[in-house]
This record gives structure tokens, sequence and C-alpha cells, in this order.
């Protein structure tokens, strides 16, 4: 996921992204929508199921993405980054800086999505009771004829009750899953031992999608058999990969990001010139970039070798560094000396820019920890080949 995503659009400056394999679901879903509109809207033409069939399958991601942001904007509350939500072949995923780090945060963060799906739900309900239709009948699709209108919330009703109900099944990855692991967390008291809980429970369910999906296919529906095989395989990956991953987080216990970074890192002060920072900082050592710090030795931001030479190139050589600060840097890009370490495993923050600052309780600059390091406390938790952070 992620590798060709395409930008879909910004929501509160959040990335909405699709995989290549969501436009397949959409043409799917579509394709299928249409048979099932052009039998529903009777009397209607095949033009207005069709087009029916193609508001339906968005509002349908539209939905998604609704839960996804319940997501992410619980985990933005917790004090948690989300760098994006993509769209995939299985629905949509938001994709956080990091784990929470108290099953309180945990619960929130995983019950959000759900409480979405629930109000959309509850929505179409009510929409479906003042339209005078018989609720229960028209979520799912007990009715001989309806408006494009009725049919698309009854439609858009079925299908969020089928999202909530299967992502509240006890069983890692999915939002019930993460519910379990938060509470056995809380009563353990131990964020691994709850994941491995529920990431058991996950393989099992993994193990009963697969085997109904083979008892499909023996039964000719080769479609839907497929359909759970693949989910069900992608569930039990999932799972047996958040197994692997608790154990290896025991043994990076009481590792922290103080322990691996560069406790003297080189930052270039803000009133520095960009010629001054030309000469003395980039052409005396080997880095495209420098966290620049004010007077109190507080991180303000990141200074590029290109936005440097740049300036002195356009003859502006007594510009301050402050004034050429990278604007895409993402100054929230901050950690504590305090941090475990095994926090910053799949940061997409730590792979992406190289590195992260390191700051104390009054945002003074006071180390730099590089992926290179965490690759290596990494390799020194665990024998044999060195393990990739990214």
């Amino acid at each position: 996921m992620g590798a060709g995503s395409v930008q879909l659009a910004r929501v509160f400056g959040i990335r909405i992204g699709a995989s290549p394999s969501w436009f397949v679901v959409l043409f799917l879903l579509i394709y299928w929508l249409s048979g099932l509109f052009n039998d529903l809207l009777v009397g209607y033409s095949n033009t207005t199921a069709y087009a029916t069939a193609v508001l339906g399958a968005l509002l349908f991601f539209v939905s998604l993405i609704l839960h996804e942001l319940g997501h992410a904007l619980v985990a933005r509350r917790n004090g948690i980054g989300v760098t994006s939500i993509e769209l995939w072949f299985f629905g949509g995923l938001a994709k956080l800086t990091r784990e929470p780090e108290t099953p309180g945060r945990d619960f929130r963060i995983a019950a959000a999505g759900p409480a979405v799906t629930l109000l959309i739900f509850v929505l179409c309900c009510v929409a479906l009771a003042l339209s005078n239709v018989d609720v229960e009948r028209a979520i799912s699709l007990d009715i001989d004829r309806a408006s494009p209108a009725v049919g698309l919330l009854a439609y858009l009703g079925g299908i969020n009750l089928i999202v909530l109900l299967f992502n509240l099944v006890p069983a890692f990855p999915l939002d019930g899953g993460r519910i379990a692991r938060a509470v056995a967390w809380r009563l353990t008291g131990d964020q691994n031992r709850g994941t491995r809980f529920a990431a058991r429970l996950g393989q099992g369910f993994a193990y009963l999608l697969m085997g109904f999906g083979v008892f499909l296919l023996l039964r000719s529906e080769g479609f839907a058999g497929i359909w759970l095989l693949l989910l069900g395989w992608f569930l039990a990956q999932a799972a047996r990969g958040a197994v692997v991953s608790s154990r290896f987080s025991e043994r990076l216990e009481g590792v922290t990001v103080a322990d691996v970074m560069d406790a003297e890192p080189i930052a270039v002060p803000v009133e520095t010139s960009v010629l001054a920072a030309h000469d003395e900082f980039f052409g005396r050592y080997a880095s495209p970039w420098f966290p620049v710090v004010d007077r109190f030795g507080r991180f303000l931001g990141i200074v590029r070798q290109e936005s440097v030479d740049g300036a002195v190139s356009d003859g502006r050589p007594a510009m301050t560094v402050g004034e050429v600060l990278d604007p895409d840097a993402d100054t929230d890009s901050l950690v504590r000396r305090d941090t475990p370490i095994e926090q910053l495993i799949g940061s997409e923050r730590l792979r992406r820019f190289g590195a992260l600052m390191v700051v104390d309780g009054e945002q003074r600059l006071c180390g730099v920890v590089t992926l290179d390091q965490v690759r290596r406390a990494l390799a020194a938790a665990v024998p044999g080949p060195v393990v990739d952070a990214s």
C-alpha cells in the first residue's frame, strides 16, 4: 500500500490517496451496483440506474474515508500524527506516525472509526424512516422497487452496517481486534501481551474466512470465494506480523532514543547568513541539510543546501538561513530523549526524511536520531541480518 498511490484530496491537511487496486474495486463495484439498481429502480432508465450505481460506489468510498478520518482525527487529539489515508483493495487505512502510548488512547482511536460508521448507518435509517419506507426491509434490499434516493439510502445503510459488524469482530488488525488489544493491555498492563492476544484471535478469524472462501469455491461461487481467500490471507499475514513485532518489541524494552542518538548535532544559528552557512557548514560537512536553532537553542526547522546555494547564486548572500528554511520540512517530527526506540519502527517520517530531531521540554535541540542509528539498534537486538526500520 502507498506504492503508486494517487492523491485524491486533502482533508484537514491529511492526504487522501488511492492505490491502483482501489480503481479495480471501484470498477467492479460500479458493475455490480449497475445490475442491482437496474432491478431496483423500476420505471427508470438504464442511464439513471448506471448514474445511481456510480454515485453509490463513490458514496460508499466516501463513507470509508469518513471512517478512517474518525481514527485520524481522534489520533491527532491524542497527540499522534497522521501521514495519510489510503484507499486500497480491501478498504481504507489511516497511517499513523506511531502507536498509541496508553491503552486508553489505543481504545479511543480504534473505536472512533466504527463510531463514525454507526452514525452513517443511523442517519441512513432515519432518512429512510422519514421517507415512509420499511427500514428493515430497505436495509436488507428486500424491496421490489424504489426511487434513486431511497435505493441509495438503502444500499449505503446496508453496506455500512456490514462494514460496522465486520470491523467490530475482535480480531487484529480489524478495529474490533484493536479494541480487544486495548482491553487486554489495560488488564495485563503489557501492550505486547495485549497485541499477541488480539493477533491470535485475528489469525483464527482469518483461517475461518479462508475456510469459508474454499467452501464458496466448491459451490461454484468463484468471485466471493476468491475474495474471502485473499482477505483471509491478508488478515492472517497482518496478525502474524503483529505477533512477531510484539516479541521483537520486548527485546527492545528499555532502549530509548537517548541511547542511540547523536547527542552533539551540528546546528546552524538562525541569524547566520546564507553565505556563512555555505562556507562554514555545507562547505565543511558532508550533509545536505542542517537543523536551525534560535539563540536559546530551540529547534526552528531545517535548512537545505539547495536553498542556501540558490540564495547565494541569486546574489542574496546576506539573507539569513531563517529566511530560507525548508517550507516542506515537517517541524512536528520531533521526539524526546526518553521516547522508546520501538516507537520509531515503521515511522514514515523517519523513513522519508532519514532523521528525527530530539528536543527537550522547551523545544531545545539536544540530539538527532537517524535511520541508520535506529537500524543498528534493531540489528543489535536481533541476531542475524540487519533489520530494516523502514
